[in-house]
């Protein structure tokens, strides 16, 4: 693919069942397409909200039940749309960055009896190796000054920090727990350190119970 003359190279606004966005896409230095999907002028905004999401196919195409990715999108993508204001970076960076394959072949390894941590280190990889330069560059882009960030996770709040961007506060984002997922959830509140508070980690249908 040949270098494109703006940073977001396509652009249109598209009508979804959370409403309509402005939709662009950029090419990162790894040469994937990423989006930034937003409502609002962002454009010398000061505390824009802000989801940095990484793909899940498993989740968002297939419905998987094993994570809470595509309740965590559609969350963000309402959060942006109730404020009039807000971007949702979606990065290709699909099973905290080990790729589809790798995150088929840990799943394997949890159907056997290891948590998301252990069967990452099994395959040889780092808990999370995820990168948050194209997050930046994406921001830059936009004329975003700084931002509260929709997460749960501290390493993404740091991650972004690491590379420039200024996050001004966070909104916790705790949605899409069920009977499947809830140990998933867990471990990353126990052994990678996600901002849950505890006892909040309860099956929709129990909460609605």
């Amino acid at each position: 693919m040949q270098p494109p003359s703006h940073p977001f190279y396509a652009r249109t606004r598209l009508p979804t069942e959370h409403g309509e966005f402005d939709v662009r896409v950029y090419v990162g230095t790894d040469g994937k397409e990423h989006l930034a999907i937003s409502v609002g002028e962002l454009d010398g905004g000061e505390s824009v909200p802000c989801r940095v999401h990484s793909e899940c196919l498993t989740g968002e195409v297939l419905g998987s039940l094993k994570c809470d990715c595509k309740a965590q999108l559609d969350a963000a993508l309402e959060h942006i749309q109730r404020e009039g204001r807000g971007v949702v970076l979606y990065l290709r960076q699909e099973g905290r960055g080990i790729g589809l394959g790798n995150k088929i072949r840990a799943y394997e390894l949890q159907s056997q009896g290891a948590d998301t941590v252990e069967a990452n280190r099994l395959l040889g990889f780092d808990d999370d190796l995820r990168t948050y330069e194209t997050a930046s560059e994406m921001l830059a882009a936009l004329g975003v000054r700084s931002v509260v960030l929709l997460t749960n996770n501290p390493s993404k709040l740091s991650g972004l920090e690491d590379v420039g961007v200024r996050v001004e506060g966070r909104l916790p984002l705790v949605t899409g727990v069920n009977e499947v997922n809830v140990s998933y959830l867990e471990t990353k509140r126990v052994r990678m350190g996600h901002l849950i508070k505890p006892g909040v980690l309860r099956p929709e249908s129990a909460k609605a119970g």
